[in-house]
């Protein structure tokens, strides 16, 4: 028996993923949650053998999650679902070691494969995401540019992220300006919605 920790944020989905599953034989949901808060602290009282995890869960970055479930709970497979094709994710599920990455419209019965290869030690990469992988550009940006945007991308102003980074206000200004021009943006929040987008951040 696979015993499953759901979660997604949309209750209709999460009670249909549920349902699915108890028609399987062999697979068992434990606990379906449907905030980033309980998976953690679910995980660890049920253990699991697989995290199914939407990446759009609220109050949860999933990549860093898969991170923490790996340490917290090793024995725990972190299969996580999009609901769209973004570039980044495929390569941010694989640096975080998750088992997985699928696409919420993939067919219930690739779903449930997904689940028995991933409990079996198997990688699950769906072929279309791993596609649109592929055909990303490189990003231009510098390391410190990004730490930059990432941290403008969490609201903070040019003064914070100076404090953060240990730099001044004017240098901060200086990357933010260096960003808008090599990714083609008219001001910060275009630049950060470009790096989304293209997965850099």
């Amino acid at each position: 028996m696979i015993r499953i920790l759901l979660a997604e944020g949309a209750p209709l989905l999460r009670g249909g993923l549920v349902a699915l599953f108890d028609d399987v034989k062999d697979l068992d949901v434990v606990a379906a949650v449907g905030t980033g808060e309980q998976v953690l602290p679910t995980a660890r009282r049920r253990r699991p053998d697989v995290a199914l995890i939407d990446v759009g869960l609220p109050g949860l970055d999933v990549f860093d999650a898969a991170r923490a479930l790996r340490e917290a709970v090793p024995e725990c497979r972190t299969v996580l679902m999009s609901g769209r094709r973004r570039t980044g994710d495929l390569r941010r599920a694989v640096a975080a070691r998750a088992a997985g990455l699928v696409l919420k419209d993939t067919s219930p019965g690739d779903l449930v494969d997904a689940i028995r290869r991933a409990a079996n030690g198997s990688r699950v990469i769906d072929a279309d995401m791993a596609f649109v992988e592929l055909g990303s550009m490189q990003s231009p940006l510098t390391e410190r540019e990004v730490e930059v945007l990432a941290l403008a991308s969490r609201g903070a102003s040019a003064a914070q992220i100076a404090e953060d980074l240990v730099l001044t206000i004017g240098t901060v200004r200086n990357h933010l300006s260096r960003i808008n021009r090599k990714v083609g943006a008219q001001n910060r929040i275009h630049a950060i919605r470009i790096a989304e987008e293209a997965g850099w951040l």
